[in-house]
Order: C-alpha cells, then structure tokens, then sequence
C-alpha cells in the first residue's frame, strides 16, 4: 500500500466547529478508515497538528481524542516542510494573519469561513494565494448534505420544469443565557467582535445559491436584533449590538427569486433546522439537511380558498420522499477528502478562497442593504 502522509496545521480548532466537524468527524474519521483512497492500493493519511494560543485547551484537546501531534508556535509550524496543509478555523478577526503567514511558507490553504473581515480583504487572499503559486480552497459544507444533494439530483434530472422560487428557512431559538445555558458562544452577538447572523449566514446562503440556482446579481437584506440583552459565558448580563435575524432576498442570473429567512429568535415547527422549497412549473421540493420530499405538477391537489371549513385536503400527503439511493458521509469530511486529493493528486478542486471572497461580499452587501434600506446589485469578483 503506497501511503501520502500529509502534515496539516489545524489552526483554532478548541472550538465547536473546529472540534467536532473538522478534527473528529472529518480528519481523525479519515484516519480512522484508513486514508483517503486514490487508486488501486494508493491512499493519502492526513497527520493533524493542533495549533491554539492556550497551551492547556490544545493538549487537553489533543489528549481526548488521541493526537500525537500539538503546539503554540505556528511560527514553528509553518516552517516544519513536512506540514503541507495550513488549516484555518479561529475567529475571523485572526484568520488574515493566519493565512498571511501560511502563503508566505508555502503551505496550501484551507479555510473556515468568513475568510476575512471584508470582501476586499477577503479577495486579496485569494490573490496572494494563487499569485503564490498554492492551491486553496474555503469550507462550503452545506452543498454535501444529503438533502441538498438530493435536491441537486431533482434539479440535475429536470424535475421542477422552469425554477421559479426558492424559501429558505433558517434558525432555532437561541436561550440567552439568563436561566438556560448557552448554545452559541456570547461573541455572536457584539458587532464589536464581528458577530452577527448576516456575517454568519449570508455566506452560507451565496455558495448554496450560486451552486443551485445560478449567480447572485442582486439582493435586499433586512436585519433584526430582536432581543436586546443576552447573558455571557460568566452570567453577567451584555447589550447585544449585532443582528440575530436577517430576512434577504437574492435575484439570480437565472431571474430566480430566494428568499431566506434566517433568526436565531424562532421556535421550529417544520421538518429541520434548515429547510429550502424550491418551485418549478413543473414540480416542487422541500429539502432539509438530511431529507427531501417531492410534488410533481401532477400530483398536485386542486386548492381551493375556504377558511369556514376544515381543509378537505392532507397536504402533507401529497408529497413523496426523494429516496436515499446512496450512502452520504459526513458534508465536512467529503469536502477533506476532496481538497486532500486536490492538494496531493491534482485533482479539480473549484471552491477557492475566490467562492469564499463570495460569501463575504454578499454578507458586506447584506449589512448594506439593511442600513440604506435599498436593493444592491452584486458585482463580479475576479
């Protein structure tokens, strides 16, 4: 068995994310099943690195999950020529730097997103990177759930006909810490450490978009801070200056109109945590993260308005579940494996720091948008 063992600096890792979707389900499961396979007896086996600022959470870290390898000099790191992979996933106020100094030790960049600040930062990235010479890429984890991906075969295969809409509903009720504990980390909610939904989501939402339903030309984005006063990690009461609920609405270059509703302020009653319906003149979808049901033109009930008796149709009836015709791996990992044989093997690999610069820009334009209180037009990146 031929083995490509790859060093990889996982940088900011002690958190949530970084923890649980990037070391433990994605590298270590990697690991675990015995390297990616390339070919008949070939496979490349990534060797983290654990890199923090706080010595005690990264080998306590470490110690847990059984990785040899940890530091607090990335400085050190980046020289180490067997580590060919920079990993990125601390707040997004650090990860310039970050990146900054993995281009100029040559490392190829993977990162968490928002990958800057601003677009404009955001796009210098990519610049530096590829001008550089280094192969990059950013984390777009949503387009391998296994609900997109089967709504990408309902859209491949023709199915809704002409697209007309898509609804994108996003969010679930954050406590505020007063009586319950917190899920989110305290920073998402001060504009001053770069919190907020817009910046979080908006990302999100342009590459689902621009890999479904075409490129974004133009949107409008309301945002909310709809409760005022959470509580922090340590009990104590703070003033929330950043949204927690954005309503936006995207224009495609297919003149398909998204809106997407996203609030940490909303109690769920739909299928997830995430759920798009998408309508087409010739059918319809809804997608969650894992499933997705259909209704073709058909099957569609005659629908008649009559609010003094009861519905004498089942609505819910009418809809057919998209089966599971393949095994789905975790939306992080499949995305690793992808950039490890880019990284390695060559192989195509197109969601660059650029699609990242993407995201960003959209979610400056979103924060626009809501202070001018106007549409924008999106322009082009390159």
């Amino acid at each position: 068995m031929k083995e490509h063992k790859i060093g990889i600096i996982m940088n900011g890792v002690t958190g949530r994310m970084g923890t649980n979707q990037h070391l433990v389900r994605s590298i270590l499961a990697i690991r675990k099943q015995g390297g990616v396979k390339v070919g008949s007896g070939e496979v490349i086996m990534p060797d983290p690195i654990l890199v923090g600022r706080n010595e005690d959470k990264i080998r306590k870290l470490a110690e847990t999950y059984g990785v040899e390898r940890y530091s607090t000099d990335l400085d050190k790191c980046l020289k180490d020529d067997y580590n060919q992979i920079y990993f990125d996933s601390q707040t997004t106020t650090l990860r310039a730097d970050g990146v900054r100094k993995a281009i100029a030790a040559k490392k190829a960049i993977y990162c968490e997103k928002p990958t800057a600040v601003s677009a404009e930062e955001a796009l210098a990235l990519y610049k530096e990177a590829t001008a550089a010479g280094l192969k990059n890429g950013v984390v777009q984890d949503k387009l391998w759930l296994p609900g997109l991906m089967k709504l990408k075969y309902l859209i491949d295969t023709g199915f809704f006909g002409k697209i007309l809409s898509v609804r994108g509903e996003f969010g679930y009720w954050v406590f505020t810490g007063e009586h319950e504990a917190l899920q989110r980390p305290s920073w998402n909610y001060r504009k001053e450490d770069d919190g907020g939904i817009i910046v979080d989501m908006l990302c999100h939402w342009r590459y689902v978009i621009d890999n479904l339903f075409g490129n974004v030309n133009s949107l409008t984005c309301l945002g909310a801070t709809h409760i005022p006063t959470r509580w922090d990690e340590n009990g104590k009461p703070y003033t929330c200056t950043a949204d927690d609920s954005a309503y936006a609405t995207m224009v495609t270059d297919q003149n398909i109109i998204c809106h997407f509703n996203s609030s940490w302020a909303v109690r769920v009653k739909r299928d997830d945590l995430l759920t798009l319906q998408v309508d087409g003149t010739n059918g319809s979808a809804v997608a969650g993260l894992r499933n997705c049901t259909a209704q073709h033109h058909a099957a569609t009930p005659r629908c008649v308005w009559n609010p003094d008796i009861d519905s004498p149709i089942d609505y819910k009836a009418g809809w057919t579940e998209v089966p599971t015709n393949q095994v789905f791996d975790n939306a992080f990992k499949v995305q690793w494996e992808l950039f490890l044989k880019h990284v390695v093997k060559d192989e195509p690999f197109r969601w660059s720091l650029l699609e990242g610069a993407k995201g960003v820009q959209m979610a400056e334009l979103g924060l626009k948008s809501w202070a001018e209180k106007r549409w924008l037009d999106v322009p082009k990146l390159s």
